[in-house]
């Protein structure tokens, strides 16, 4: 299996994941939400929103394009801040880490 295709494995596995941890039905973000220069757009969006709505269509246009992947990716870290702020614990708090963390490593190590 490529490393494109171990990525868009990957990418469907998170979106299951932001489905059956209830983190994927949102309203899409206003157009101007996208042209934040924050990290993850914190300052307009939630960062479920931003996984489902930038990360996942960046990296799957990625995938799409056969585009050189970054030299790093490092999301894990912002996810696990931000379940611990918003209270989400247990099972589902360890299956996006998970799942987020499979795609830092194949960006990165490709």
């Amino acid at each position: 299996m490529s490393a494109h295709q171990e990525l868009a494995a990957a990418l469907r596995e998170l979106e299951a994941t932001l489905r059956a941890t209830d983190q994927w039905r949102m309203a899409k973000p206003d157009p101007i939400a996208f042209e934040s220069i924050e990290p993850f757009c914190a300052d307009t969006m939630a960062l479920p929103q931003w996984l489902r709505f930038v990360f996942i269509v960046r990296l799957e246009t990625l995938v799409e394009t056969r585009a050189p992947m970054p030299a790093k990716c490092d999301v894990a870290p912002a996810v696990e801040a931000w379940l611990a702020q918003s209270g989400v614990g247990g099972v589902e708090r360890l299956m996006l880490i998970q799942a987020v963390k499979t795609i830092d490593r194949l960006v990165t190590e490709n």
